[in-house]
């Protein structure tokens, strides 16, 4: 069936969306960090879209091991089973079948305790994988955090006296504007990278974690809104560039 368009997120769609902000800030900020860590995103995209298809793909070794264990386990109800009607009261006593009975259901439920433990590894793999791509993405939704920190409006709008430990502050209103709103993008894309995973691997403690980032993602770019919104209310004539 083919897929329908604009149904799911796209992750060679998202990694372009990516790499045109990592050219956009490159030519605004050329000497900016925040470049860096845009070059930095480029490449943790590349790397959590290869892991979501990876995630998503099945195990195929645990999944034929799995299989063959409750053949295994099948085989051995039939055996009981083959045993129980060839039960020949005149051959042997009820005391000489009860063991076989209890060897057969053992060998049934350690079997098939096998089989779902290999079912359960796989999933417990694919989520691992999942969590630990998850915590990247947290981590670098901080960086960005970091770097608009020192963006104060206020100090572009009515710069005062600096000390000695004060940050340098170079850029304009209308660039001032721009670096944050890069900020606002940068973290956005970080949701939907995260939200990859969920897509394809619906997994409780992993929606849950992509849930988390996701809220992490919108608050720091909400204290980011907030500065540009300090920008927009205050238009001076630095807005737009010559």
């Amino acid at each position: 069936m083919p897929r329908v368009p604009y149904s799911q997120l796209d992750a060679p769609r998202i990694l372009d969306t990516i790499e045109r902000l990592h050219v956009r800030i490159r030519e605004r900020f050329p000497d900016a960090s925040l470049t860096a860590v845009a070059a930095e995103l480029v490449a943790v995209g590349r790397r959590h879209a290869a892991t979501s298809d990876a995630i998503h793909r099945p195990n195929w070794l645990l999944r034929g091991l799995s299989a063959l264990l409750l053949a295994l386990g099948l085989g051995a109800l039939v055996l009981l089973f083959v045993s129980v009607r060839r039960y020949d009261p005149g051959n042997m006593s009820l005391l000489d079948l009860v063991p076989a009975m209890e060897a057969g259901l053992s060998m049934l439920f350690l079997l098939a305790a096998a089989a779902v433990l290999c079912t359960g590894l796989e999933l417990r793999r694919r989520r691992s994988r999942c969590l630990k791509a998850l915590h990247e993405l947290r981590a670098l939704a901080h960086v960005v955090d970091m770097h608009q920190l020192t963006k104060d409006p206020e100090m572009a709008l009515h710069p005062g006296a600096r000390t000695a430990s004060s940050p340098e502050r170079r850029l304009t209103q209308f660039e001032l504007a721009r670096y944050l709103d890069y900020c606002s993008e940068m973290l956005s894309l970080m949701g939907k990278l995260a939200a990859l995973y969920a897509q394809r691997f619906p997994d409780p403690q992993a929606v849950a974690a992509v849930d988390a980032i996701e809220d992490l993602t919108t608050g720091l770019s909400r204290k980011v809104w907030q500065k540009i919104m300090i920008i927009a209310n205050h238009p001076g004539p630095d807005r737009r560039p010559a």
